[in-house]
């Protein structure tokens, strides 16, 4: 690694497009494929990559449409689901089922999003069936007890009581009330003390049902191990979840009604969060260039607009970021910084001005060069490792778009023109109309 980044420090600009090529090429040529298992009359998609450097193997059973925007009135029910998963089987408990898989270096883990739901597998390849039999109990019979609900009930509570002086929790998820009023995504992940004393063991056995829909179901999976051994082997596990049609989901429009909500608590600094609209589609032929905008006004660090302005011109900030996300639910442009409590008020207005001199003026033809060397010459190291690979693979497909999408990118964002990235950036007025939540003394 250390020997690529001195490559591109040290290689003239025309030659970083092509060494990120050959870089990249390889992980192409040596990467994920995508196939299909058949289970009855359903075809389940699978993502699929050979690893013979090191003896392991890897499985995420993703079940989308399934992460907590399905709680609906039930805040944290599918979190709380995820970490039911995680306490092994009612037969052998917690204590000993975690010993089975310790003792064998293996690892079962279940997690949620906001979009999916996944059950991660890990171990080495002479372990994996040993795995894939016990994945196979856990899912059959899972540590649905009162007892295990009580203690996690407990937990949860205990860590919501925590992020009460998590003052940058606190603000974030009152940004997301203010955006996504009124949507699934306006609640938080972890849920309330309320929903969380109102969740009953009846709501996970059936939430559990409903998640595991086959039709929703993505295989990721590889290893030093062939397809067709993977393609044996979980079948029986599959098995285990029913066809309950594909549901999909409308994306999340943001409540485009600028707010200013200020939450007064017992701080030393401001806390300042703000969210905007991003109107732009996860498969949109533009997303390099929101990639490269959202690059040069807030996610490259130093070298961004509202670190430069804020912090080493004005010094009202250590740090200030913003970021576009681009999701198959939502897209957004938010952002977050610290400051003293007496710069709160000229931090928050010289926010608002930077994201309106950006719509309106666009970037430099300097601050084009740099985000291009540095966005050519970093991606191809973003797929370095196996777990990279994977996840990179997984997203594109979930996202709709081809496995060699991101070959494509790097070549229209090295013919990115400046006048070209401005009149997008101009067209997208949306992202003015900033909400403020603050979180100060």
């Amino acid at each position: 690694m250390n020997f690529i980044n001195n490559i591109v420090r040290s290689t003239p600009k025309f030659f970083i497009f092509h060494f990120s090529f050959f870089i990249l090429l390889q992980g192409i040529i040596m990467g994920a494929t995508i196939k299909e298992i058949k289970i009855n009359n359903t075809k389940v998609p699978t993502i699929f990559e050979k690893h013979n450097s090191l003896p392991i193997f890897n499985l995420q059973l993703v079940f989308q449409n399934s992460g907590y925007m399905q709680d609906k009135g039930k805040s944290g029910l599918t979190n709380l689901t995820a970490k039911f998963l995680n306490e092994g089987t009612l037969k052998d408990g917690a204590v000993k089922f975690a010993r089975k898989l310790e003792n064998r270096a293996i690892s079962i883990h279940a997690s949620n999003g906001f979009e999916t739901f996944v059950i991660e597998v890990s171990c080495l390849k002479s372990e994996y069936k040993v795995a894939l039999k016990l994945l196979k109990e856990l899912l059959k019979n899972p540590n649905l007890s009162e007892k295990t609900l009580k203690k996690l009930k407990t937990l949860q509570i205990s860590k919501l009581k925590q992020k009460e002086n998590d003052f940058d929790y606190i603000a974030s998820a009152q940004l997301n009330r203010m955006i996504f009023k009124d949507t699934p995504m306006q609640n938080p992940s972890s849920g309330t003390f309320e929903s969380i004393k109102n969740i009953k063991l009846e709501d996970i056995k059936q939430n559990i049902k409903k998640l595991f829909n086959l039709d929703n179901l993505i295989v990721v999976a590889g290893g030093d191990i062939t397809f067709e051994e993977i393609e044996k082997d979980i079948k029986p596990i599959m098995k285990n979840f029913k066809n309950q049609g594909n549901k999909e989901f409308k994306k999340i429009k943001v409540n485009l009604k600028i707010q200013n909500k200020v939450l007064k608590k017992d701080t030393k600094q401001a806390y300042i969060y703000f969210g905007s609209s991003f109107d732009i589609d996860s498969k949109s032929k533009n997303n390099y260039k929101a990639k490269v905008a959202s690059f040069i006004l807030g996610g490259s660090g130093f070298g961004s607009r509202l670190m430069e302005e804020i912090r080493v011109k004005r010094g009202l900030a250590y740090s200030a970021y913003g970021h576009i996300s681009n999701k198959k639910s939502s897209s957004t442009f938010t952002g977050h910084l610290q400051t003293k409590l007496e710069n709160q008020k000229e931090a928050k207005n010289l926010v608002q001005k930077l994201v309106n001199e950006f719509v309106e003026n666009g970037v430099t033809q300097k601050e084009l060069n740099s985000a291009k060397k540095f966005l050519l010459g970093s991606e191809p190291l973003r797929t370095e490792t196996f777990s990279q690979r994977q996840s990179r693979a997984f997203s594109l497909y979930y996202k709709g778009l081809s496995q060699d999408y991101p070959m494509k990118e790097l070549k229209l964002i090295e013919k990115l023109k400046l006048i070209d990235l401005n009149e997008f950036i101009k067209q997208h007025k949306e992202m003015t109309k900033l909400s403020f939540s603050i979180v100060t003394k």
